[in-house]
C-alpha cells in the first residue's frame, strides 16, 4: 500500500488536543504547510476554580488564526449530530490534501478517515503493534520495556491497526516518568510527521502493515488504578510510580497521612507489605510484596512535592 501526492505543499488538516499534539501542529506549520481546518476537543473545566480552558492546540490555531472547530462528536448518528455535521461541512470546504491526527480524544468514522484525499495520518506514541490504544506512554513505562517510540500510521477504521509509514524508536531510562517521556515522543512525533509529509510533497510513501505477532492494548489511565498496593513487588510499584507521573499520581497512607508518592527507588529490606521499615534520618522504606521502596518524593493533597526529609519533619512536627 503507498500514498501519493502530487507535489507542492500540502494542505494539511489537523485533529489533536493536548500538548503532545501541539508540538506535532507546531512543526507542519514551521515546515510550510497551509492548514486549513484544525479539529480540537471541546473547552473542558481545569484548576481549582474549573474554569473552561482551550486545549494547547486550540491556543496555538488561534494564535496562528487558524480555521477551528471543536465537535463535541463526530457521529453523525450519535448524541450530537449538528456538531457532526458541521464538522463535515468544515471539511468538505477544507478540501484537504491529508489529514494528520495525534491525541485527538475522538474516535474517526469512516466519512472523516475517507474526507481527504490521502487519508489521514495518525502520530502514535508506541511502536506498533505493541500498546495501540489510549496510554501508551504509560503502559510501556508500567511494563518495563526497555524500549519504546513513534508510529506514523495510515489511519482505517480499526483501532490504532493501519499501516505502519515511519518509525523510530527511542529507550525508556530507569528515571523516566510520562512527563519526560512523552516530551521526547512528542518531539519524534513532530519530526516524523514533518518527514513523512516531506516525502508525501516527492511521492508514494509505502506503508507496510502491522504484523499480529506483538500487538498489546494499552487501557486509559483509570484513577483508580493510582491506589499503591504494597503485596506487589517493589520493582513493579516503582514503574507504576513512573507511569502515573504527571497523572494521575499514585497515592498512600503512610504514617498517619494520606499522600501522593511520586518517586522512589528499590531497597533492600523485608517485612508486612506496607509497614514501614525505616523512618528516620531523611530515609522512609516502605515494605512490599519482594523486598521494599525508599520513597524519595511525596506530596500532601494541595501541596507541593517534597523530599523523605522534609516529609518526616513534617509529620514528626505533627
Amino acid at each position: 500500500m503507498a500514498i501519493e501526492a502530487t507535489g507542492g505543499y500540502l494542505k494539511v488538516g489537523f485533529a489533536g488536543t493536548p500538548e503532545f499534539a501541539r508540538t506535532a501542529l507546531a512543526a507542519i506549520l514551521q515546515a510550510g504547510h497551509a492548514v486549513p481546518l484544525v479539529l480540537s476537543q471541546p473547552d473542558r473545566p481545569a484548576g481549582r476554580g474549573l474554569k473552561l480552558q482551550a486545549s494547547p492546540v486550540k491556543q496555538l490555531a488561534l494564535a496562528h488564526g487558524l480555521a477551528l472547530a471543536q465537535p463535541r462528536s463526530l457521529r453523525l448518528d450519535g448524541k450530537h449530530p449538528d456538531d457532526a455535521a458541521a464538522a463535515r461541512a468544515a471539511l468538505q470546504a477544507a478540501q484537504l490534501d491529508v489529514m494528520v491526527v495525534a491525541a485527538y480524544g475522538l474516535i474517526l468514522p469512516e466519512w472523516v478517515l475517507d474526507k481527504p484525499r490521502l487519508g489521514c495520518l495518525n502520530i502514535h506514541g508506541s511502536l506498533l503493534p505493541r500498546w495501540r490504544g489510549a496510554a501508551p506512554i504509560q503502559r510501556a513505562i508500567e511494563a518495563g520495556d526497555a524500549q519504546t517510540g513513534i508510529t506514523i500510521m495510515q489511519m482505517d477504521a480499526g483501532l490504532d491497526t493501519g499501516a505502519m509509514l515511519l518509525t523510530e524508536a527511542t529507550p525508556i531510562g530507569p528515571d523516566d516518568t510520562s512527563g519526560t517521556l512523552h516530551d521526547r515522543l512528542a518531539a519524534i512525533g513532530a519530526r516524523l510527521v514533518v518527514q513523512a509529509l516531506a516525502r508525501l510533497q516527492a511521492g508514494p510513501l509505502p506503508g507496510t502493515p502491522q504484523p499480529a505477532a506483538g500487538a498489546s492494548y494499552a487501557s486509559k489511565i483509570d484513577k483508580s488504578e493510582a491506589a499503591i498496593v504494597w503485596r506487589q513487588p517493589a520493582a513493579v510499584i516503582e514503574r507504576r510510580l513512573r507511569a502515573f507521573d504527571p497523572f494521575p499520581g499514585c497515592t498512600a497512607e503512610l504514617l498517619g497521612q494520606s499522600v501522593k508518592v511520586w518517586r522512589a527507588h528499590v531497597a533492600p529490606g523485608a517485612g508486612e507489605p506496607g509497614a514501614v521499615l525505616t523512618a528516620s534520618d531523611g530515609r522512609l522504606v516502605v515494605a512490599c510484596g519482594d523486598g521494599a521502596l525508599e520513597l524519595t518524593e511525596l506530596q500532601w493533597p494541595g501541596g507541593r512535592r517534597v523530599g523523605a526529609r522534609e516529609f518526616l519533619q513534617r509529620v514528626a512536627a505533627g
